[in-house]
């Protein structure tokens, strides 16, 4: 009898992970082209409005002026995902939805760490923000590539490669710019919004 529970249980745990492999195969289709697009040009907006205190004598200033930015961006971004979870999605597709979620939270969780522990411990550390940002956005969504079209992989590569280059640039003693992070946030997100359209939703 025992031997017989031990079987069933193996087999309900292989079938779970076949299910979890199939899930990874089908492509994610929460995210729209429209809503992408529109937080990128937050982003870009952001950067042209932002006050030029904030770079160059109020840091902690504009790290509170960017997570404002970001938690608004954010916000627009997912704005069809959230609307399509609690009304049209039946249970698979909110558990979909969750994976695909789950898949890029903990790298906002850790730029929101860096920034948290960067700004209590030295203002001079703010000047690194925009490259790390950048580089857990890129960490996010590679992350969450097995569930989006191949191409992401291209934005996640834009998001390294400015992060790498903005952390290479970093001094300091400069002023810090808007466009460090609005400008790389706004270019990623319009290239995603690309992705999107071109992948999913182009007839």
């Amino acid at each position: 009898m025992q031997s017989r529970w031990v079987d069933v249980t193996r087999a309900l745990d292989q079938i779970a992970e076949i299910h979890q492999q199939i899930a990874k195969g089908e492509m994610y289709r929460g995210y729209r082209s429209l809503p992408l697009a529109a937080s990128g040009l937050m982003g870009l907006a952001a950067a042209w409005l932002q006050p030029s205190s904030l770079g160059s004598a109020d840091p902690i200033g504009f790290v509170v002026y960017w997570t404002a930015i970001a938690a608004g961006a954010s916000f627009v971004g997912s704005s069809e995902i959230i609307y399509s979870y609690v009304v049209h999605e039946s249970a698979s597709g909110r558990r979909k939805t969750r994976e695909v979620v789950g898949q890029f939270l903990p790298s906002v969780l850790a730029g929101a760490a860096i920034t948290v522990c960067f700004a209590h411990l030295s203002p001079t550390l703010v000047s690194l923000l925009p490259g790390l940002w950048a580089i857990c956005f890129g960490l996010g969504t590679f992350a969450s590539r097995p569930y989006l079209p191949k191409a992401s992989g291209w934005v996640a590569l834009f998001y390294y490669a400015a992060g790498f280059t903005l952390l290479w640039v970093a001094r300091g003693s400069e002023p810090l710019t808007g466009w460090w992070v609005g400008g790389v946030f706004g270019v990623g997100q319009l290239l995603a919004a690309l992705v999107v359209w071109w992948n999913l939703e182009r007839t």
